[in-house]
């Protein structure tokens, strides 16, 4: 169900959502800027699925050792 809110914003602010996004797309692109910073669940639910992609955590660890390993290798 879809509630309808009512804001106010900078004209050039919207110009520059309606040039950017387009005329039918502004309220579905600040919903999802918004989304993620009142709905909880899904960021939690998130995170658990990409926990839960083991190839996904091992690459992104490979990347975190190689890249600690290129910090302590720098001149201080």
């Amino acid at each position: 169900m879809q509630k309808k809110l009512t804001i106010t914003i900078d004209e050039e602010v919207y110009a520059g959502l309606y040039q950017v996004v387009g005329k039918r797309k502004i309220s579905r692109f600040i919903e999802s800027l918004v989304r993620p910073h009142v709905m909880y669940g899904d960021i939690r639910e998130g995170y658990r699925q990409m926990a839960a992609d083991t190839e996904r955590e091992t690459e992104a660890m490979e990347w975190m050792e190689g890249t600690a390993e290129d910090v302590s290798d720098e001149a201080r």
